[in-house]
């Protein structure tokens, strides 16, 4: 029982994190990262606007790193150690909670993957977070299609994450109700893959 009382805890500190402060900054990140579309120096501008934030190393530990990391390693527990539930939920939930476990995978590896290409480049040698060390990772298609393919894994983990959360925390209690959330993480979906998409093709 104290176990089943502990991943029931667990599971609910992991869905808030996905949505506070995880699902923010995702949407933080892509907006500065859509500045691109402008143009280098736009870009360059937000980027290092967000550079300036005092005590960001601190943010950034408190509010993103080790958020990502449990919701990350916990996620990644459930992926593998759940299963779908057809009685309860129907067969396009089901679905939707396969592609959450696959996307939520692919997420994982694609962040650290990217955080060593951008933060840790920064913090080991040196270099400049700014359009340049973007377009120099983008301009090659292999790169550029992995990272198209992995922001809409990310975006969709964040999009159908945002109706499991208001199930789980009970705000999504009738089935109408939930059906209606549904087209709406949709139209989020494609809003935020959409910037997502057209900032890495402006880096391009």
């Amino acid at each position: 029982m104290a176990q089943s009382k502990n991943e029931f805890y667990l599971r609910r500190i992991h869905s808030l994190l996905g949505i506070i402060p995880i699902g923010a900054f995702l949407i933080v990140h892509l907006l500065v990262n859509h500045q691109a579309t402008q143009g280098a120096e736009a870009f360059n501008k937000a980027s290092g606007f967000m550079e300036s934030i005092p005590f960001l190393l601190v943010v950034e530990f408190l509010f993103i790193y080790i958020p990502l990391l449990y919701h990350g390693l916990f996620g990644l527990h459930i992926a593998f150690t759940a299963k779908e539930n057809v009685g309860h939920y129907s067969l396009f939930r089901n679905w939707m909670f396969f592609c959450q476990r696959i996307s939520g995978i692919l997420a994982f590896i694609f962040i650290g993957m990217h955080l060593w290409q951008t933060r840790l480049q920064k913090a080991f040698f040196g270099k400049a977070v700014d359009y340049n060390m973007m377009h120099e990772t983008l301009h090659n298609p292999l790169w550029a299609i992995f990272y198209i393919i992995c922001v809409i894994a990310v975006v969709f983990h964040f999009s159908n994450g945002l109706w499991s959360f208001l199930v789980t925390w009970g705000i999504l209690q009738s089935k109408k109700s939930q059906r209606v959330f549904t087209w709406v993480s949709l139209i989020v979906f494609l809003i935020i893959s959409y910037i997502g998409v057209t900032a890495i093709i402006a880096f391009m």
